[in-house]
């Protein structure tokens, strides 16, 4: 399992039309094969940031398959304009629990 990370500050004031954007956008991620889940959390210090969690199966479901698709696209047009700046996405690989 992969898990991308990205931190999302969302322009001033558009929390709530960001909100109603990404529950749009939730259902093409979720039709993505490779995908497993996601959570979308607002912090509590810096309302108009968020920080999502995606897992995958595998890297490549999400930097080939996902960013490669025509549904990628629709994503970026519900949602990238919200951004300012642009996030960085990383992805981690699990190495302990407790």
């Amino acid at each position: 399992m992969i898990l991308e990370q990205a931190v999302l500050d969302v322009r001033p004031g558009r929390a709530d039309d960001f909100e109603d954007a990404f529950s749009r956008a939730k259902t093409i991620v979720s039709a993505v094969p490779g995908f497993q889940r996601l959570t979308l959390s607002r912090c509590l210090e810096r309302p108009d940031r968020y920080l999502l969690l995606v897992q995958w199966d595998t890297l490549e479901d999400h930097t080939e398959g996902f960013r490669g698709s025509a549904q990628y696209q629709e994503w970026k047009r519900l949602l990238h304009h919200f951004y300012d700046p642009f996030p960085t996405v990383e992805h981690y690989r699990e190495v302990t629990t407790a």
